[in-house]
């Protein structure tokens, strides 16, 4: 039997993954899982499966989880922190590491999981986002094995050839079309971008997600981490990756050859059917999700990205292209941009305000290790901040 740590298994992914998991029970057993603060969802993910282990952010929530197994008489091992993330992603019995843990703090767990050689089934964005070549070095020097999550990569990984590992030179491979939904902002006019509402921005058209990575699909950030992420996986130029927006979300990504062929990988939004593909490469297993019912989509569309609307998707495209620690940097900014709009402190209009500020005022670093990508990390939150109070009390003035 396989054993699984489930690294953010209360998030949307985490939650999907144990679905599956569930429906390969006699194959698939969760060894470990883990959250931030969500005690009770945990606790009743910890009845359901019975880990070995559990992990929350800070010792107070792993105390209460402690607590509360105690009296059904539970035993979950409860550990906290990045240490205990970091434990549980290299514990022998674990073979397979689901990367779900939202932002900067899935980094060093997901490192750990590449360090020992795990299979990692990569959900967070951010691990490669901010530390591309560090991670992708330690893949290959520890013999793991990297297999994509997001709709969009894993899409693009089904298209590609075998031999696509070593870069696309050679492989007859020369563009990578990355799909994006456009977000719920696609056609609202521009100028009522500044009354735009969390609730506005975390409701996407086709689908379900958690609040940050929504209010990153509004603003196209999103689609620019994942360029980012694109040109790590599939040792890509970021000119390589052409964004196309395609509303209906049917399509999550197309490989464009050099013989003029596109293949593409299409089914039903739904984020139980690349985490199946990345558990069972490379067999297929039951994922759960409805067939494909062309009959019922009708129609694809396909248009340009307009980068005066969305300027993030710009500022990842610049920053992927400068370079050294400045993907961090966006990343950081961006992270500490959202909370503020989540929060009502900050506009809509003012996240890819805060971001390219952020970038203009923080100096890069060559990203030749991990201490110098969290030193630039922890500098650029500590710059987003302070621009974030500045324009607050612009506001009040």
């Amino acid at each position: 039997m396989i054993g699984i740590a489930v690294l953010g298994a209360t998030g949307s992914i985490g939650a999907s993954t144990l679905e599956v998991i569930k429906r390969h029970g006699a194959r698939f057993r969760p060894v470990a899982l883990t959250a931030n603060r969500h005690v009770e969802r945990l606790f009743e993910q910890c009845i359901e499966f019975r880990p070995e282990y559990a992990v929350m952010k800070d010792e107070d929530s792993a105390q209460q989880l402690r607590d509360r197994l105690i009296q059904v008489g539970v035993e979950v091992e409860v550990l906290s922190g990045v240490d205990g993330l970091k434990r549980v992603a290299v514990l022998p019995q674990v073979d397979y590491v689901m990367a779900a843990i939202v932002g900067a703090a899935g980094l060093e767990p997901a490192l750990a999981a590449a360090g020992a050689g795990k299979r990692v089934l990569l959900a967070n964005k951010e691990a490669l986002v901010m530390s591309g070549r560090i991670f992708m070095d330690t893949i290959r020097e520890s013999g793991a094995e990297l297999l994509p999550v997001d709709s969009e990569h894993n899409a693009i990984y089904q298209c590609m050839p075998l031999d696509a590992g070593e870069g696309l030179a050679g492989t007859g491979v020369s563009r990578i079309l990355l799909t994006a939904s456009g977000g719920p902002f696609r056609t609202t006019p521009l100028e009522e971008f500044g009354d735009i509402t969390p609730e506005q921005a975390c409701s996407h058209p086709n689908w379900v997600m958690g609040r940050k990575i929504s209010v990153d699909s509004a603003t196209m950030m999103n689609k620019g981490l994942e360029v980012i992420e694109a040109c790590w996986l599939f040792d890509a130029e970021p000119e390589q990756i052409q964004v196309v927006l395609h509303p209906q979300s049917v399509i999550h990504s197309m490989v464009q050859y050099t013989d003029g062929s596109v293949l593409a990988q299409l089914g039903n939004p739904d984020m139980r059917t690349p985490i199946a593909h990345a558990l069972a490469w490379p067999e297929r297993i039951d994922s759960g999700v409805q067939p494909l019912d062309l009959f019922a989509v009708a129609r694809l569309d396909f248009e340009a990205p307009d980068f005066s609307r969305f300027p993030c998707l710009r500022l990842a495209y610049e920053a992927i292209q400068a370079g050294g620690t400045c993907p961090a940097i966006l990343n950081a900014a961006n992270e500490i941009a959202v909370q503020a709009f989540l929060e009502r402190r900050l506009g809509f209009s003012a996240i890819p305000e805060i971001i390219e500020a952020t970038l203009g005022q923080v100096s890069s670093s060559p990203a030749e290790s991990l201490a110098m990508v969290l030193r630039d990390d922890a500098a650029a939150r500590e710059q987003a901040m302070q621009l974030i109070k500045r324009k607050e009390g612009q506001s009040r003035a």
